[in-house]
């Protein structure tokens, strides 16, 4: 189940991550918030950024050069 959606899609890097950080920080514990984006350094930085934070990457995914990852709020 999604709790929040956020749509990164034509952000380079670092602006994704700072939308999520955003984001995720107005979310309770064990929501979770999907993300959509293209950029490519998004594959490393958003699995990256999780592991520094505590929060959990749940499933990341690719279609049409859109990159989605589900990540739960610790």
């Amino acid at each position: 189940m999604v709790d929040e959606k956020l749509d990164c899609k034509g952000m380079m890097c670092p602006m994704p991550i700072v939308h999520i950080t955003k984001r995720i920080k107005a979310m309770e514990p064990g929501q979770v918030l999907e993300v959509l984006a293209d950029d490519e350094g998004s594959l490393e930085d958003v699995p990256a950024w999780a592991g520094r934070t505590g929060n959990v990457l749940m499933e990341q995914t690719e279609e049409g050069g859109v990159y989605r990852f589900m990540i739960r709020k610790s």
